[in-house]
């Protein structure tokens, strides 16, 4: 049974967290990308709108690594026990989401740019993005909900984990960009599709039409539809002004279901 979680979301506030309201389709119902975090205040004005709104905090002050243990061919706790350093996963702040997967919640390092990474283990995703967000306890989905399954506070990273996430985040292999820079090859529409995962997706009122484009370019060259996607992930995060998430999944899969229905794909 749905309930209103107004109370939990000023908590949150209260304790110093940028409160997202999302719906049933974990979509935001505001929007909040570049905002200020919500007062208490608009917080219990935007549940009076929305009274069945679940929470999402936004990952400006902290990274999350999402396991996911219920859409993809690998169970992602699987992929965190081959890395054999259950300890880096240990006495932080860590939930069980409402599929049974679960976020282990670790303080952004001051030192250190953490840069989002879907996929950086096969079905483990680093939410890591200033204008990103992930669901929290007591939400759920239709009688799936997120719990929270100890109250630690949120450690830092230890070592090991950030070596890893540094290897992950690593550019394009560097002959490659040499080669570009250099002059090595005749700028071609795939020279563009490379500088656009390094750049971004340009300025307001361009990104959308950039996006879809970048997404066209890689599908019509073949590229895999989850590996494409990925790709303008890493490229919407290195633009200067990032597009909210919701807005790059929904690009993203118009562009995917269009490239289907090109090759006559159900």
């Amino acid at each position: 049974m749905l309930v209103n979680l107004v109370n939990y979301a000023v908590s949150y506030a209260n304790r110093g967290f940028s409160v997202i309201p999302i719906g049933q389709n974990k979509k935001p119902l505001i929007k909040f990308a570049g905002k200020p975090p919500l007062t208490p205040n608009e917080i219990r004005k935007i549940w009076q709108k929305y009274p069945l709104a679940n929470i999402a905090l936004k990952t400006d002050k902290f990274f999350v690594i999402d396991v996911d243990r219920h859409g993809g061919e690998v169970d992602g706790m699987e992929s965190i026990k081959k890395l054999n350093h259950d300890e880096w996963f240990e006495d932080t702040l860590t939930e069980r989401t409402a599929h049974n997967g679960f976020h282990f919640f670790f303080a952004k390092p001051k030192d250190m740019k953490i840069s989002q990474n879907i996929g950086i283990l096969p079905s483990v995703d680093l939410k890591a993005h200033e204008n990103n967000y992930v669901v929290v306890a007591p939400s759920s989905l239709g009688d799936k909900k997120y719990q929270w399954l100890n109250n630690a506070p949120m450690k830092a990273p230890p070592q090991g984990l950030l070596d890893l996430i540094k290897d992950k985040q690593r550019d394009m292999p560097p002959t490659l960009v040499a080669e570009v820079l250099q002059g090595m090859r005749k700028r071609t529409k795939t020279t563009d599709l490379f500088e656009t995962i390094v750049q971004g997706f340009g300025d307001k009122g361009k990104r959308n039409d950039n996006l879809a484009s970048f997404m066209g370019g890689l599908l019509m060259r073949n590229v895999d539809p989850y590996a494409a996607a990925k790709l303008a992930m890493i490229a919407n995060d290195n633009s200067s002004d990032p597009l909210p998430i919701n807005e790059v999944e929904r690009t993203v899969n118009s562009m995917i279901e269009k490239e289907n229905r090109k090759r006559g794909i159900s």
